[in-house]
């Protein structure tokens, strides 16, 4: 490490001007806040959706084929009232498109199979009624949604205020999962091929 400093501090010094001289030193901050309570996430099934297999004669040829919702629930158990957002993940982005819905791998090597969309229903925050909301940017601003959209973060409102989380001890909703295979008709489905979405739902401390 001395070497380097060494080195780096000529380097600055020979750049210089005779009138003119860079700072020496700069500083480095490291920030942040260690929560008391912790919250724990959990997907009924396991958070498993199996759709079986499905007849390649079944999907559309020239239109995107709706497989059957399928809906599980959505608990988070906080040891106390916490501020939280959710932040999914889609594990499979390469096989999805930009926006709100999820890929689900992709057919003869490199064509995209299919997606889904996640949708947040029916919450209740501390068994009270809420609202569903959003932010784009990182938590700065909260709009209201019902699509839990990859990359952004999701959190709980009070049905009187739409702009501003709230904090809870335990959350329950309804996840509702809308899964489409895309038009077959330049697929080649001769062989099997599986399903294969996965995402992560985060929970971060606000």
């Amino acid at each position: 490490m001395n070497k380097f400093a060494i080195a780096l501090n000529t380097a600055l010094l020979i750049a210089a001007t005779p009138t003119a001289f860079a700072a020496s030193s700069t500083e480095l901050a490291i920030s942040g806040l260690i929560t008391p309570s912790a919250c724990s996430p959990m997907l009924s099934s396991a958070g498993v959706v199996d759709y079986g297999k499905i007849s390649a004669k079944d999907l559309n040829a020239s239109r995107p084929t709706a497989l059957p919702d399928v809906t599980l629930q959505l608990t988070i158990d906080c040891e106390a009232a916490t501020l939280f957002a959710l932040e999914p993940l889609d594990n499979r982005s390469t096989s999805g498109f930009p926006g709100s819905s999820y890929g689900i791998g992709f057919v003869n090597g490199t064509k995209k199979l299919g997606t889904y969309y996640l949708e947040m229903k029916n919450p209740l925050a501390d068994e009270v009624p809420a609202h569903t909301i959003a932010s784009g940017d990182n938590g700065v601003t909260w709009y209201k949604e019902k699509f839990m959209d990859p990359g952004y973060l999701h959190a709980i409102s009070s049905p009187v205020d739409n702009s501003t989380p709230i904090p809870l001890k335990n959350l329950k909703m309804d996840l509702l999962i809308n899964t489409s295979i895309l038009r077959t008709d330049n697929m080649d489905l001769s062989d099997e091929v599986p399903i294969d979405g996965s995402a992560t739902l985060d929970v971060i401390y606000l």
